[in-house]
């Protein structure tokens, strides 16, 4: 399917919606969620398990890093290999992180040679919102969504006037984050620009494996976002979203052979040159009195070019994506609504390794009746995918909703989910299977939701996950589908405000098991624990966290035990006038020495060195105009 295909889809597509002046308000609040149902709806109406993270939220927390945001929900365990900039991986209820599906403004943004979505390279001050969906939503998104789905909003702007604002700050391992924006409207139009620019001096990722790395990992970060809407009258609005970020991510490789004599390092440490881009245009549209409609078409590219002192020359993997969505809302009546929508998009790959396809197309339909009574709720959705290099598939998905009185709600639902194999699956030379099926997934879970309280709010879920068709290397490390897993797991949040204090508490037990083998997934801690306090006191504020992880395996033979480990954190901030606000923060304040995830050098396992003791000074500007 050719770029073609898709214009001409554009031009025989209706008007349609996404996120106008009415979506971009609702970014803001924390009861309302969008991913769900891929528009605003109250969070309390959505039979979703999930978590959501405001613009607000996000300065009040202070995260370094999208990573530290995502693991403060329960059920979500990330891993990186080493401090910022370092690859990261996203466990969520289990799964891996090619299992679960990342969007940035509605856009699938995970490379299609590996799957990765780059978590580590997304700025925090482009964001204005983070939403996490807790289990399977194929039904609605199609392919990766297995675990569940990871949306990322950037910036909006407000409603009246002019609002700009700068920050700059200082820390540890000579940190520098930079970043600037300008954001306003008025009753028709709406913006927001910013930029950005972060670099640390960073860490030793790795012990010394060769002299070239006996070095600290640089990283930096230039980033731009804009976003742009307009109202043409009451029933029809206009938007485009941009997002691009680009780097250098430097690293240490302790794996292989290395002859100085056939490859001259000659000072070089190996580094990898990175871009990540997405853009979309939407219309939003009230075609009739009960058809809401929605058309957005989108570009990304994932590329990255990295230089590896073990290998002569340089390594290249970029893939592109073009997309186009089509959702529509019909209202039947005051109980009953359809979603009906269509999704095409083409992924192609350009690399300096020779594969055998570089690209392919995806096309699906997808329905879903929702119902909300005074007795119960109920949601039926039901997708179909069409995928030029694996066929079709058909993922469906139910809820059932019971209020047991004003306070307490119980949610059982069902999910079907697959993942499509990655071009790295299908053709990497030497290494792959054209053969591959798709993975399959079944999942069961009941919610309890209770407003146990004014001003408490728990939140608990127990479900069970089966996969099967897993994808997983033989022993000539060719992918297969060979493996089944099982996973049990339980989670709750635990929302209050006690004495001025506002505490968010988030625990998870999930035992991820390879059927075949029983053998723990490697990587997935059973046991993970969140837990944030936070007070004003007048124009100051302070906070902390505290992080606990227990152990896990970093092999599927379960031979290479990861030691658990804790991590506490403070906060405070000081509006010391109208339009300057003071920050600090101090990480891992015990010093621990900890690691997420091992390699293996000349037979021994290492970890990966994770930052000790750190702290970070900024001062945000936000002049009145």
């Amino acid at each position: 399917m050719k770029l073609s295909r898709l214009a001409l889809a554009i031009a025989l597509l209706p008007a349609v919606p996404f996120a106008g002046a009415a979506q971009d308000d609702a970014l803001k609040l924390s009861d309302t969620l969008i991913s769900a149902n891929r528009e605003a709806q109250p969070r309390a109406d959505s039979p979703a398990a999930s978590t959501v993270f405001t613009r607000a939220d996000i300065e009040r927390l202070q995260p370094r890093s999208v990573s530290d945001l995502l693991d403060r929900v329960p059920g979500v365990q990330t891993v990186q290999n080493g401090g910022l900039g370092s690859q990261t991986s996203v466990y969520l209820r289990g799964t891996k992180s090619a299992q679960t599906l990342v969007l940035v403004d509605g856009m699938r943004i995970a490379s299609a040679s590996s799957g990765d979505s780059n978590l580590q390279f997304l700025n925090v001050d482009q964001i204005e919102r983070v939403e996490v969906l807790r289990g399977s939503r194929s039904a609605i998104y199609g392919a990766d969504a297995i675990g569940g789905v990871i949306q990322i909003f950037t910036r909006r702007g407000d409603a009246q006037g002019l609002a700009p604002w700068a920050r700059l700050a200082y820390g540890s391992r000579d940190t520098w984050q930079r970043s600037a924006g300008l954001s306003g409207g008025d009753g028709a139009t709406r913006f927001s620009l910013s930029g950005s620019l972060d670099d640390t001096h960073g860490i030793d990722r790795t012990r010394e494996s060769f002299a070239s790395d006996e070095d600290h990992d640089a990283y930096r970060n230039k980033a731009f976002s804009l976003a742009l809407s307009h109202s043409f009258g009451e029933n029809l609005e206009a938007g485009v979203n941009v997002l691009d970020q680009s780097g250098r991510s430097e690293y240490d490789n302790p794996f292989g052979y290395f002859d100085p004599v056939t490859y001259a390092v000659e000072g070089q440490q190996p580094y990898s040159d990175f871009h990540l881009s997405n853009m979309s245009a939407y219309l939003d549209a009230q075609l009739a009195e009960r058809w809401n409609s929605r058309l957005e078409a989108g570009h990304s590219e994932n590329r990255e070019r990295s230089r590896d002192k073990l290998h002569p020359g340089t390594d290249v993997f970029n893939t592109y994506r073009d997309a186009l969505n089509w959702l529509n809302t019909v209202t039947l009546d005051d109980r009953q609504s359809l979603l009906l929508g269509a999704d095409l998009y083409e992924d192609r790959l350009n690399s300096s390794t020779v594969y055998d396809e570089t690209s392919r197309w995806n096309e699906a339909a997808f329905v879903q009746h929702r119902y909300r009574g005074d007795g119960f709720s109920t949601e039926l959705g039901l997708r179909h995918d069409r995928n030029e290099q694996f066929g079709s598939e058909n993922t469906w998905s139910g809820a059932l909703t019971v209020p047991l009185n004003d306070a307490n709600d119980l949610v059982f639902s069902y999910a079907e989910g697959f993942r499509a194999p990655t071009f790295n699956d299908l053709y990497y030379p030497g290494y792959s299977n054209p053969d591959l099926k798709p993975e399959h997934s079944k999942s069961y879970e009941v919610q309890w939701r209770s407003q146990l309280a004014e001003r408490t709010r728990l939140e608990a879920s127990l479900y069970r996950t089966d996969i099967e068709d897993a994808i997983a290397s033989d022993s000539r490390f060719v992918p297969q589908n060979i493996a089944e897993a099982r996973i049990h797991g339980a989670e709750a949040s635990l929302q209050q405000e006690l004495f001025g204090w506002q505490s968010a508490l988030g625990v998870a037990f999930v035992d991820p098991r390879d059927r075949d083998t029983g053998h723990t997934l490697n990587r997935r801690a059973r046991r993970t624990l969140s837990l944030d306090l936070d007070r004003r006191f007048g124009a100051l504020s302070v906070g902390g966290t505290w992080q606990a992880v227990s152990s896990s395996f970093n092999d599927p033979d379960n031979r290479q035990r990861i030691g658990g480990y804790g991590l506490l954190g403070l906060r405070g901030a000081w509006q010391a006038t109208t339009e300057v606000k003071l920050d600090l923060r101090l990480d891992n304040l015990l010093d621990r020495d900890y690691t997420r995830a091992l390699y293996s050098y000349e037979g021994d396992a290492y970890g990966y060195r994770q930052e000790g003791r750190s702290a970070t000074l900024g001062v945000t500007w936000t002049p009145s105009i």
